[in-house]
């Protein structure tokens, strides 16, 4: 059996589909919704790589590095204030944190 085009789009989708749903059905654990994000990256990513492949150009796979090494950033910022807020706040629950309203 061949793996074809399709098969990278549809596994791209159901992996974008469920971190979408991982999004909308848990708003109260930021962790989950920040390994959500990241999944919906790698899912794109993995789209582009399979573009990439298919049609013999290296363009999508030096992008899906540009895109990895910003995900590794926002993982890090997001850790860090996850960690300032649970040293300020004993928790973090998205519910309970109204100070940063504007």
């Amino acid at each position: 059996m061949n793996v074809t085009l399709g098969h990278f789009l549809t596994l791209g989708a159901m992996l974008f589909a469920l971190s979408v749903t991982g999004i909308f059905l848990n708003r109260k654990n930021i962790i989950v919704l920040l390994m959500a994000i990241e999944l919906m990256l790698l899912a794109v990513n993995m789209n582009f790589v399979a573009f990439s492949h298919y049609l013999s150009d290296i363009q999508g796979q030096v992008f899906v590095f540009f895109i990895l090494t910003v995900a590794a950033a926002e993982s890090a910022i997001g850790l860090a204030i996850l960690v300032l807020l649970f040293r300020n706040r004993q928790n973090i629950h998205i519910d309970e944190m109204n100070s940063l309203k504007g």
